[in-house]
């Protein structure tokens, strides 16, 4: 673990921009706590002071991924909305799926929250997104002041009947983390969900087009730009049907592979509207192109679904690395972004400056939050929002 350490002092907080506004007492003392626990040799303690560290600039680019080295209760909890909802569990306790939870150890979970925010990097939202792992890994729990390191862990859930249900679970019964929380997580009920393809269209006939855009992140370098390239031809034959871009759980990749796609939106008719859905599971590129539309389109452009997952200035590019401890994995960010203000510094790629516009806020239109991620389900919630906006 001192070699861990001594990877993120060399390669990560000398390079890393988003650190430099930290006060170098206050990043002094938080290495100290994560140099002690890793000579005291407890994994749990050194990946959550790690995490501590990490979270300091609140760039949330920039943040250790425990998930891979750690293992935790097998429940599945996803915050949906503001709400903390159990999505995955074992089939004894398959009745509870869908409830809210509302407890651990009799701890409030809006307590447990407060407790953990400075565990977890980026926006709040973000936190949302990233937090409730905490929830079902017990050395965390300890740390939060739920739990006593012995015994069993009590989780009170609310069904949407309003009942009051109970599950208790031994600490023994544990899987790897990463088999219930994926590194980019999207917020499916399905933790191992992944995008069959690039781009899904579906012709709502004279209500609108709907493009799904699950994904940015393309290890081919031809599958996006391909799936890009049809979606374009498809949205400039039909330059006067309303749109609806779904880029709800598009946790990034790359924008600038989107940019026809973006000028095909933007080439339509004056009169007609572009709506696009977003959650707090939109990342990252999946942002970028949602600030350049509204950049480009302007009142055309309806904003539908809750707050993204980060803001509009943040630190980005940069990579992970591998800690050789356990296999945890840090993120880390090399380039600044500002689509607020439009600025630049000498850490942009030129590609990305160049593309750079100063959009302001990107502020909803409408909050509307789907509760189930299933595709009847989803098409109904689409149809919901044609029709309110053709109206």
């Amino acid at each position: 673990m001192i070699h861990d350490l001594a990877q993120i002092e060399r390669i990560i907080l000398p390079a890393d921009p988003s650190f430099r506004a930290i006060e170098h007492g206050e990043l002094d003392r938080h290495i100290k706590k994560v140099r002690r626990d890793a000579r005291a040799s407890e994994q749990d303690d050194f990946f959550l002071s790690l995490m501590r560290l990490l979270a300091l600039p609140g760039n949330g680019h920039t943040r250790l991924i425990p998930n891979d080295a750690i293992s935790v209760l097998p429940f599945r909890f996803v915050t949906i909305g503001t709400t903390v909802r159990l999505l995955g569990a074992p089939s004894d306790f398959a009745e509870s799926i869908g409830s809210e939870l509302i407890s651990i150890n009799g701890v409030p979970v809006s307590k447990i929250e407060v407790a953990a925010e400075k565990f977890l990097a980026g926006t709040k939202q973000r936190k949302r997104v990233i937090g409730p792992i905490l929830f079902t890994w017990p050395g965390a729990l300890v740390r939060l002041g739920v739990y006593s390191s012995s015994g069993t862990i009590e989780y009170q859930l609310r069904e949407e009947t309003g009942r009051i249900s109970v599950i208790v679970t031994d600490i023994a019964d544990r899987v790897p983390g990463s088999a219930i929380y994926p590194r980019n997580e999207h917020g499916k009920t399905n933790a191992t969900w992944s995008p069959t393809s690039f781009i899904e269209i579906m012709d709502f006939g004279q209500r609108g087009l709907l493009v799904v855009l699950p994904s940015f992140f393309d290890p081919s370098e031809t599958a996006l730009s391909n799936a890009v390239s049809e979606a374009a031809s498809r949205v400039r034959s039909r330059p006067y049907t309303p749109l609806l871009v779904d880029v709800r759980g598009n946790t990034g990749g790359s924008f600038l592979r989107t940019i026809p796609l973006i000028d095909a939106i933007s080439a339509g008719a004056e009169d007609r509207w572009v709506g696009v859905l977003v959650d707090k599971f939109t990342f990252s590129a999946a942002i970028v192109f949602v600030a350049i539309l509204k950049h480009r389109l302007g009142a055309r452009l309806k904003l539908i679904g809750e707050e993204m997952g980060d803001g509009l200035t943040f630190f980005a590019e940069g990579g992970t690395i591998d800690l050789s401890t356990g296999g945890a994995v840090v993120r880390y960010s090399s380039a600044f972004h500002d689509w607020a203000g439009g600025r630049i510094d000498e850490s942009t790629p030129n590609e990305i400056a160049e593309e750079i516009v100063a959009v302001g806020e990107l502020e909803l239109d409408h909050t509307r939050i789907a509760i189930s991620d299933d595709v009847i389900s989803r098409d109904r919630f689409c149809r919901e929002i044609f029709d309110s906006l053709n109206s």
